[in-house]
C-alpha cells in the first residue's frame, strides 16, 4: 500500500484491520477516508481470509499510448511484452522483474489478464504503480509500431535453432516478447518479430517458469553493451 500511496494513482479509500490501524492510519494523506474494523468483519465482506490487516482501493489509471511512453530514437529503451500471459500471479511477477532490470515499460496483449487483478498487483510488489503498463487492442499492429520506433523485437521462444541468449548483445532499443508458457508464441506473432532467442538449459530442463525466463533475459540485455 505504500507503494500505491506514493504513486500517481488516486487513492479512493483504505481499510485496515483494528491490529494495523495505529502503524498504517498515520501514513495515510488526510484527504483519503480510512475505515477500521475486526479482521472477521473484513474476511465476511471480502470474501477471503485476511493476512495482512491492510487494503486500499484505487482508480484505475488509464492505459497509456506507446507514443507517451516510449521515447523516439536514438534514447535506449527497453521493454517487456507479454503476448498471453493468463496467470495473474505470473503477471505479478513480470511486472516486478520488469521494474527491477529496468524496462521502460511493460505491453499487454490483448488475451492477457488484468494486470490490476488483487493477485498481480500483490506479486508486483506495488511495482505496477510505478511501471507503465500498456494494454494492446491489437498486439501485432503495436509490434509493427514498436519496428517504425527503431525497435528491435525479440521473441522469447523453445528451439534448438534460436540463438543462444548468451550470444545476443545488448542493443539500444529492444523489446523482448513472451508467450503464454503452455504454447509460447505462436507463428504469426514470431512473424512480426525480428530474431529468436533461446535459453539453453541442461539436464534435460525443457522448460522455464515464464517470469524466471523474463528475468534471465532481462538481467543478460541490461548488462554493459
Amino acid at each position: 500500500m505504500r507503494r500505491l500511496l506514493a504513486s500517481s494513482t488516486p487513492v479512493e479509500s483504505v481499510l485496515l484491520a483494528e491490529r494495523r490501524s495505529s502503524a498504517i492510519g498515520p501514513l495515510v494523506p488526510a484527504n483519503v477516508p480510512v475505515f477500521v474494523a475486526s479482521d472477521e468483519l473484513i474476511e465476511g465482506v471480502i470474501g477471503f481470509e485476511f493476512h495482512s490487516g491492510v487494503l486500499a482501493c484505487g482508480i484505475r489509471p488509464r492505459s497509456p499510448s506507446l507514443q507517451s511512453v516510449i521515447p523516439p530514437p536514438p534514447e535506449p529503451v527497453l521493454l517487456t511484452v507479454c503476448q498471453q500471459i493468463t496467470n495473474a500471479e505470473n503477471l505479478g511477477a513480470l511486472i516486478r522483474i520488469s521494474a527491477a532490470f529496468g524496462a521502460r515499460a511493460m505491453l499487454c496483449g490483448e488475451r492477457c489478464c488484468d494486470p490490476y487483478f488483487r493477485q498481480s498487483i500483490r506479486v508486483s510488489m506495488g511495482c505496477i504503480f510505478s511501471l507503465p503498463i500498456i494494454r494492446c487492442d491489437d498486439l501485432l499492429a503495436d509490434l509493427d509500431i514498436l519496428k517504425a520506433m527503431g525497435i528491435d523485437r525479440l521473441a522469447a521462444v523453445l528451439a534448438d535453432d534460436a540463438e543462444p541468449l548468451r550470444s545476443v548483445k545488448r542493443l539500444p532499443r529492444m523489446a523482448v516478447v513472451f508467450g503464454s508458457e503452455a504454447q509460447g508464441l505462436d507463428p504469426i506473432t514470431l512473424g512480426h518479430c525480428d530474431r529468436r532467442v533461446t535459453i539453453p538449459m541442461k539436464l534435460g530442463t525443457d522448460s522455464l517458469n515464464v517470469a524466471v525466463a523474463a528475468a534471465v533475459f532481462l538481467f543478460h540485455l541490461n548488462g554493459p553493451a
